[in-house]
């Protein structure tokens, strides 16, 4: 299954896959203090925050377990964010997550539904899961205002990799049994 939405567009945005050199355009999302108090697994420091991010995002595209694109608006040709559908595990049970994460910049211009619900019409029209997933941290208001905007609902809440999540959650009617 591929599960990577490389060459997919929206009405502002393209996606296609994280480059190395992306690496300095991916940086201030690191260097936002709001984001490490999301993510106790992240460095302190920045720049190694970002390429432990790169790495991981490369090891996910190699062993086909989906990842993060980068997403690039179309009026500028810049990076403003990733979105992507990943195979996560929560709870000892393999899911299809729809992450989300936007430079801070360009925080409340709707990028992120905007992205969100073209992974999430991707996965479903392509039969990937019949369920999808966001993992959020419980205080992560901006991203749970996504989620239920793409018409996810709060599923569950757990620890996930040391850090307090909700499991929010969508289905697709069709593939219901």
């Amino acid at each position: 299954m591929e599960f990577l939405l490389q060459g997919q567009e929206t009405q502002r945005l393209r996606f296609r896959n994280l480059h190395t050199t992306d690496f300095d355009s991916w940086l201030p999302f690191h260097q936002n203090q709001l984001i490490a108090r999301y993510w106790t697994i992240q460095s302190p420091d920045p720049r190694v925050a970002c390429q432990q991010w790169f790495e991981k995002t490369f090891y996910r595209y190699e062993n086909r377990l989906g990842g993060m694109n980068a997403l690039i608006e179309k009026k500028s040709s810049k990076l403003i964010g990733q979105c992507g559908l990943l195979i996560q595990e929560v709870d000892g049970v393999q899911e299809l997550e729809i992450g989300y994460s936007i430079v801070p910049f360009y925080w409340g211009h709707g990028f992120a539904t905007e992205a969100a619900l073209k992974c999430k019409s991707f996965a479903f029209e392509n039969r990937l899961a019949k369920s999808l997933i966001s993992i959020i941290h419980i205080k992560n208001v901006p991203s749970i205002k996504v989620a239920n905007h793409i018409g996810m609902r709060l599923d569950k809440s757990t620890i996930y990799k040391g850090n307090p999540v909700n499991i929010y959650r969508t289905t697709d009617a069709a593939q219901v049994d």
